[in-house]
């Protein structure tokens, strides 16, 4: 079948892997999946690592294009590094880049690093790019629809102050789910070759009292 045939033959909805299993994140090459979700368990020491760093009013920002092959993940937080559990945190930074270039074959990945204390995105939208990997260290993890659940249509356009509900983008409010924390997920955007109408649908969440601030890693193809 042309590529073409395959486009046009296509499931209406795209699907959402869940797994604790990181393997499964190469399903994210299926036709039909535009999303994977994998929960793990995390090395106490990196939960307490972030405790403390989230604990700090000391905002992080480190955005690199790097080489996976020469990079030093040591220095990825530089005022961090006396805190207990940086050792394993860079570890695990680096053991999920290093798994993004080696599922997409790449030598070079973009890597963001941010602290979050309100929705950077709060609407749900579509990211313009191949594919994401994002990871919430500590905090409320990234929110997503299931694709039968979205008004495509409806995505990024001016609502005029309307929320997502209001302005009818979210067909069914229980299939808005949330990524636990230390979980990895690896989002298909728009820029996918024939996913161009089925980017999986996501948005920020907003802090809470017992979560102001959040952690969160993204990489992308640089």
């Amino acid at each position: 079948m042309s590529a073409l045939a395959q486009h046009l033959f296509r499931a209406p909805y795209s699907e959402a892997v869940q797994s604790d299993d990181l393997v499964d994140l190469s399903r994210i090459y299926q036709d039909e999946v535009n999303l994977c979700v994998i929960e793990r368990r995390i090395d106490p020491r990196i939960e307490s690592f972030i405790d403390s760093l989230l604990a700090s009013p000391q905002e992080i920002s480190e955005i690199h294009n790097l080489s996976i092959a020469d990079f030093d993940f040591s220095a990825l937080i530089p005022h961090a590094s006396n805190i207990d559990g940086y050792l394993e945190f860079y570890r695990d930074a680096a053991m999920l880049a290093t798994l993004f270039c080696d599922l997409f074959e790449l030598e070079r990945v973009g890597l963001r690093l941010r602290t979050l204390d309100r929705p950077m995105c709060p609407k749900f939208h579509v990211d313009h790019v191949p594919c994401r990997m994002v990871s919430t260290y500590g905090g409320i993890g990234t929110e997503w629809l299931e694709d039968r659940a979205v008004d495509r249509a409806k995505l990024g356009i001016n609502t005029h102050g309307l929320n997502d509900r209001q302005a009818g983008v979210i067909l069914d409010e229980s299939s808005i789910h949330r990524m636990p924390a230390f979980s990895v997920g690896l989002l298909k955007g728009s820029n996918w070759a024939g996913n161009e109408q089925h980017g999986a649908v996501h948005r920020s969440p907003k802090p809470s009292e017992d979560c102001p601030r959040r952690l969160l890693l993204t990489l992308d193809f640089a």
